[in-house]
């Protein structure tokens, strides 16, 4: 039952990443981000500082594919259909 479970998400996971190509990024931004509170919090300013760039970059890079997965096409299996002009 738990694996069962298990296969549907990552099935859903797995094709909400193939229409959305910038999910991984912005889970590298998101991540990176509760590190800098850790290392805010203890004091540590320049691996927080570092960290913070390295995240923002990926929110960029996440951002751009966002936008390119906007512009591609998209098919609808069961009507046939797309977003491109007739």
């Amino acid at each position: 039952m738990i694996q069962d479970i298990s296969s549907k998400i990552l099935l859903k996971l797995k094709g909400h990443i193939k229409a959305n190509w910038s999910l991984p990024f912005l889970f590298v931004f998101v991540v990176p981000l509760a590190g800098v509170a850790v290392f805010l919090s203890a004091g540590l300013f320049y691996l927080s500082v570092t960290l913070v760039i390295y995240a923002f970059y990926a929110l960029v890079a996440g951002v751009a594919l966002q936008f390119l997965s906007f512009l591609k096409p998209i098919k609808h299996v069961n009507r046939g259909l797309t977003n491109e002009p007739s």
